[in-house]
């Protein structure tokens, strides 16, 4: 059974960080790319940061570029998002998805709540 799990949301203060984890199983996590996307209440969901399968190759969202970090662990199954100089504006809920190069199939996880806010 295929699961994505994340953890490590919560509310933070502007300027402050944050760690996201992403622990995967069911699936060869190690042949999969794997993104971040976040969706903030009344919009479309968004790409946030993706990492190749080998974690060689790495691109961001604009928004985010010098302030996250993605990046993987293949011995122990799992993604994260480093998040520094959080705004406001980062509030949403963030999801972690992992794709195969070769399979129309993504999996996400269930997300987890990121708020930033005074």
């Amino acid at each position: 059974q295929v699961q994505l799990v994340e953890s490590g949301g919560g509310l933070v203060q502007p300027g402050g960080s944050l760690r996201l984890s992403c622990a995967a199983s069911g699936f060869t996590f190690s042949s999969y790319a794997m993104s971040w996307y976040r969706q903030a209440p009344g919009k479309e969901r968004e790409l946030v940061a993706i990492i190749s399968p080998a974690g060689y190759t790495k691109n961001y969202a604009e928004s985010v570029k010098g302030r996250f970090t993605i990046s993987r662990d293949n011995a122990k199954n799992t993604v994260y998002l480093q998040m520094n100089s959080l705004k406001p504006e980062d509030t949403a809920v963030y999801y972690c998805k992992g794709a195969w190069a070769y399979s129309p199939t993504v999996y996400w996880g269930q997300g987890t709540q990121v708020t930033v806010s005074s």
